[in-house]
């Protein structure tokens, strides 16, 4: 057992790419005729530099297995069966009923994106606005349809999951944009279908510094990379610094300054941003296995409160390029995972849908122009970097 902790909350890092190209001087397009930024660049630098430092601490922890052996019993045996099971006590519980329990069933299917953000006052009446929601659910899991808070209903809501809604404004993917309440049929995207621009193939990552991820952990990382670089043109590379990197990967616990806040042990197990935003957070609360192994297979028909932390990455990965959830049971990008399964191999649905965005590819192509891109990104850094300095020594 690997057990790491981690000391901050950076806010706005999310938005570190795009106000960081805005505030470069060179670019590999356009070269300024000036070395130093205009005053508005400057604004935009020096705002960027004090988002990266403004941190709050905030001791948590991330615990990561490295085999099925050093899982203690009581893991095993899902000592921590889930965020929401309280919802069991709800089953059977149909429009006209009031429940204790209802309220929090509706934040949870407005959270996800059943319920429009409009609607906030929420009560324990199982009312028709909740049957909606629950019928619609029902069809993005392949249940039967009922409206009702049946088992099966139950036990898919009480699994561990993505903590990106299903449904964005009503609309459950870009390819059905504008019918309602529709069933996700296979892969769906983001509103607006947002992707890496065609100029930027070569993204790089790299980890929140204070987790102290050891090489072990983030080869998890670089294998669950690679799974879509095998079916793309893009390709990834891990960089040592967050201010350079397009995507950044950190472990929080609760609130953690992005509006999303984690719940628990097998609640949301991560979350990730849109294309080109590059935020990837996931759960530190969770206990992570990182060998590889499938514990349900070994361990069946009891089920397990570790999770397997590729299987997740891969998913995450799949949102950080512009996919959204599919309701393909076999999908990488299906939004529940129970406790231990493993699940890391992209199916149809999933290559279907990112090649829809970036076209095929394969980890046999390398872009003739990648070191000309990374030379340019180093440059951009450097050069911003020194103006920075004088801006900060003149003011």
């Amino acid at each position: 057992m690997l057990r790491f902790s981690t000391t901050c909350h950076v806010y706005q890092l999310q938005h570190r790419v795009e106000k960081w190209s805005k505030c470069s001087i060179i670019t590999p397009d356009v070269v300024s005729s000036s070395f130093f930024p205009s005053k508005k660049m400057r604004f935009l630098q020096l705002l960027t530099l004090l988002s990266l430092l403004v941190v709050i601490v905030t001791p948590i922890s991330a615990t990561f297995y490295t085999n099925i052996s050093s899982i203690p019993p009581l893991h095993l045996l899902n000592a921590t069966r889930s965020a929401w099971e309280t919802f069991e006590k709800l089953t059977g519980c149909h429009v006209g009923d009031k429940a204790d329990g209802l309220s929090k069933l509706k934040q949870y299917f407005s959270r996800f994106g059943y319920i429009p953000a409009a609607v906030d006052n929420f009560t324990d009446d199982f009312d028709d606005v909740l049957q909606s929601a629950i019928s619609t659910y029902q069809k993005n899991f392949n249940l039967k349809v009922t409206g009702k808070l049946d088992a099966s209903t139950l036990g898919q809501i009480v699994k561990p999951r993505c903590g990106n809604p299903d449904m964005i404004d009503g609309t459950t993917s870009e390819m059905n944009a504008g019918k309602k309440l529709r069933t996700v049929a296979r892969y769906s995207f983001f509103p607006g279908k947002p992707q890496w621009p065609k100029r930027n193939r070569d993204l790089s990552y790299a980890f929140v510094p204070l987790n102290n991820l050891t090489e072990e952990v983030k080869q998890v990382f670089a294998r669950a990379f690679t799974r879509w670089a095998d079916v793309t043109p893009l390709n990834f590379t891990r960089s040592e610094s967050i201010l350079r990197a397009d995507i950044v990967i950190g472990f929080f616990a609760g609130d953690h300054g992005d509006g999303e806040p984690f719940d628990g042990p097998m609640g949301t197990l991560a979350h990730a941003s849109s294309p080109p935003t590059g935020m990837f957070h996931l759960d530190g609360d969770e206990d992570w296995l990182i060998s590889g192994e499938d514990v349900s297979r070994q361990i069946l028909p009891v089920t397990t409160s570790v999770v397997d932390l590729e299987s997740v990455a891969v998913h995450e990965i799949g949102h950080l390029l512009g996919l959204g959830h599919s309701s393909v049971e076999d999908a990488i990008m299906y939004p529940a995972i129970s406790g231990g399964h493993r699940k890391v191999e992209l199916a149809k649905d999933d290559i279907e849908g990112i090649q829809h965005l970036y076209g095929d590819g394969g980890s046999n192509r390398r872009s003739e122009t990648s070191g000309g891109a990374e030379f340019w990104r180093g440059l951009v850094f450097s050069l911003s970097s020194i103006a920075t300095c004088i801006l900060l020594i003149c003011c």
